[in-house]
């Protein structure tokens, strides 16, 4: 039984239309993925204006997040 399937995969005008169904599953997942959700999409509609925005710290969150520990720690020194 598991060798016919195996022989069956193993046979190349066999294993293409499979490859083609998962990717094409694949791809039909991810844009599930993507258009549900209310949180998610909202996340990913703000992510759209990323490419127009200047080069400035507001892309690094891990940079702004130092800096606002920087100016806590020298209000904190005063």
């Amino acid at each position: 039984m598991i060798g016919d399937i195996f022989a069956w995969l193993g046979n190349m005008e066999n294993s293409k239309p499979l490859a083609l169904i998962l990717f094409f599953s694949a791809f039909v997942g991810i844009i599930l993925y993507v258009y549900t959700g209310k949180k998610r999409k909202q996340r990913l509609e703000s992510y759209r204006d990323i490419p127009f925005l200047d080069d400035d710290d507001e892309l690094d969150p891990t940079r702004q997040k130092t800096q606002q520990v920087n100016n806590d720690e020298s209000t904190e020194e005063k």
